[in-house]
């Protein structure tokens, strides 16, 4: 029975080593995320650290207004303002300032442009805090409905739109007076909306019955909803006002759903990486952009409003979900999330031209 035995506890051994080394493996990648695969579309230009005393600290929304970049902490509830996103080379630690706000899981963040005062979610809390872009610290607390997300300005309307998603509720603030006027009710949770100028509505995506709602924010009503054929449970969405497509990211089934706005259905889909949450736009290039749960940033060109493909699939770091595009300077930006590190956004520039559509073509076989 020793030899036997012996082989056994070789074979414990031997397996809780390979198991340890996974782990530790994991951790590396986790911990040390490297450099984003190569792309024909893209250059990466590098990272901008973000100061956090926490050992784990996930990303979630990036806003560009003007020349700063806003960046929220899902688990930490900081919110960064990065400034001199414009200028040739990375911004440094110099231009980096967190602000702790007053409890964690801060969300969207949005700027007035009339008070020039900024506004973040924070789903815990259940409110919208109001805080001074200009020296970061917070003024106000306004409560909502239960469940606060994205947040968006109505330039028409002149109010903040909070989309709420335990509740199915969005919820109206005068940002002047910094109060709530009203609620809409949207039969839904929301994720990710848009708005049309031309049809002065604002287009919701509905994650748990995979629908898109036309809400009218002046009758504080949803006027209609179209199921997003070939779409389960959609997150992300950008909009193409000129061709009037919504471009929408479906989380369960990893697809890039194309929803005509005239003809109120979906018209295209690409396959994208795996768990998208987030999806950009750039109208002048006619790109767009998505990534998602297990970072994996994905390039689609539009050649005609219903016809893309894909140009790149960059593999980036897990947990690398949120993007967003500096329309002035077509940068993009990604958030990753920092596990004993701090957390990064990674930065890309645009190549004009994909390399592949530079190269020669191969050689005739």
């Amino acid at each position: 029975m020793k030899n036997p035995m012996k082989k056994l506890i070789k074979i414990v051994i031997g397996s809780l080593g390979a198991t340890a080394a996974a782990a530790i493996a994991a951790a590396g990648y986790l911990t040390y995320p490297g450099t984003p695969s190569s792309a024909s579309s893209l250059v990466f230009k590098g990272y901008v650290r973000l100061p956090s005393n926490k050992v784990l600290s996930v990303l979630d929304y990036l806003t560009v207004s003007d020349d700063t970049l806003f960046v929220t902490g899902e688990s930490s509830g900081d919110v960064y303002r990065v400034q001199h996103i414009k200028k040739n080379s990375l911004p440094t630690a110099a231009d980096v300032t967190k602000w702790a706000g007053e409890g964690p899981a801060a969300h969207g963040v949005v700027i007035d442009p009339s008070t020039h005062l900024a506004f973040v979610t924070r789903s815990e809390a259940n409110t919208v805090d109001t805080f001074d872009p200009a020296n970061m610290t917070g003024i106000k607390r306004i409560p909502v409905a239960n469940d606060p997300d994205a947040i968006f300005y109505d330039d028409l309307d002149k109010l903040l739109y909070v989309a709420s998603g335990d509740s199915h509720l969005a919820t109206l603030i005068d940002p002047s007076s910094r109060t709530t006027v009203a609620t809409i009710a949207l039969g839904g949770a929301p994720e990710y909306a848009a708005f049309d100028a031309s049809s002065r509505l604002l287009y919701q995506n509905l994650h748990d019955t995979s629908t898109v709602a036309a809400v009218d924010i002046a009758k504080r009503a949803v006027m209609q909803a179209w199921p997003l054929q070939g779409c389960e449970a959609p997150t992300g969405m950008a909009i193409d006002e000129v061709h009037r497509r919504l471009f929408i990211g479906c989380n369960v089934n990893d697809v890039l759903a194309i929803f005509d706005l005239n003809e109120h259905r979906v018209v295209a889909s690409v396959r994208i990486g795996k768990a998208p949450d987030s999806v950009a736009f750039d109208p002048e290039l006619h790109r767009i952009y998505t990534t998602g749960k297990y970072g994996v940033l994905v390039v689609i060109q539009q050649d005609e409003p219903d016809r893309y493909k894909v140009l790149d699939t960059v593999h980036l770091h897990f947990g690398a979900h949120t993007l967003t595009v500096d329309l002035a300077t077509h940068a993009l930006y990604v958030g990753y999330a920092g596990l004993f590190v701090d957390p990064r956004v990674a930065v890309f520039s645009p190549r004009a031209q994909p390399l592949l559509s530079r190269s020669s073509p191969p050689p005739a076989m």
